[in-house]
């Protein structure tokens, strides 16, 4: 019985849809509940028709058929799958949610749009001279968040905070460069570069915080029990209404709203009082 279930579910998704088009298409990589609390700020205070794909349920989904069959207004891509599976798609708006790779896309796609992982940096260099702090250490992958860099020199800069950047290629270089940085910074920046930050090297930002006195700045929650000082973190229920503002600009042929990447507007501070103290920084 649950195969006949299973089957009849995959042959509803790939045969030619007998229904009407609807406005947003929206693709789901896995079931998730970070990506159910995006998707409960963007079905928020709207009616749009839309049809919904869990991409993990299923062998395989043939995306471009879809669109082609049920000829939505705009896709919604929620994770990395999801925007990997509408690369093909040209022809019509792609926003696309809750992907590290989001913003460099949009040189090459042209139909790309959508809300990045990584907060605006302006945000982080008022969290640092809060701190106090002067020199800061960032450690990346230009590959992967070489175009966020960008944006961070000319943000730390108008802050009166000198960068320190140091690159990597594998993440086994991390722990050579934060040695580098021994003595030269009052600060560490933790980006969600997943080449700079894994789970293997995590642990070296906060012994060179302990090693070196100086805290440790993060992007996730997390972090604050392995020993960062503060980190901003995304408003995920908010990033989802931000996207809905987004799909209503294309559907309202708003093109100048519509166009271009988005930082995420609603960011929550948390710190780690503990760590502040030890460090002889201000609580706040």
């Amino acid at each position: 019985m649950r195969r006949l279930v299973l089957f009849i579910l995959a042959l509803a998704l790939l045969l030619p849809s007998l229904a009407q088009a609807y406005d947003v298409l929206v693709l789901q990589s896995r079931r998730n509940p970070a990506y159910d609390e995006v998707l409960k700020g963007f079905n928020s205070g709207q009616s749009v028709s839309q049809r919904l794909i869990v991409l993990s349920d299923y062998a395989e989904v043939d995306v471009v058929r879809i669109v082609r069959e049920d000829r939505p207004r705009v896709i919604l891509t929620v994770g990395d799958t999801a925007v990997a599976a509408a690369r093909k798609i040209r022809d019509i708006p792609v926003i696309a949610l809750m992907t590290l790779g989001v913003h460099g896309q949009r040189t090459v796609q042209p139909n790309l749009t959508g809300i990045g992982m990584f907060v605006a940096p302006e945000k982080y260099c008022d969290l640092l001279r809060r701190m106090q702090v002067k020199r800061v250490g960032v450690i990346y992958n230009p590959d992967r968040s070489g175009w966020y860099l960008q944006y961070v020199k000319r943000a730390a800069q108008n802050a009166g905070i000198t960068l320190i950047a140091r690159e990597v290629s594998t993440p086994r270089d991390t722990l050579e460069q934060l040695s580098s940085l021994a003595g030269k910074v009052d600060a560490l920046w933790m980006l969600p570069d997943v080449t700079a930050v894994t789970r293997e090297t995590a642990e070296a930002y906060f012994h060179f915080s302990q090693q070196q006195a100086v805290p440790v700045v993060s992007f996730a929650a997390a972090y604050l029990g392995l020993g960062a000082a503060a980190v901003l973190e995304i408003d995920r229920v908010a990033m989802g209404t931000q996207a809905r503002d987004m799909v209503a600009a294309v559907l309202g042929d708003d093109r100048a709203d519509s166009t271009g990447f988005s930082f995420p507007k609603t960011i929550s501070l948390k710190t780690n009082p503990v760590v502040l103290t030890r460090l002889g920084r201000p609580a706040f």
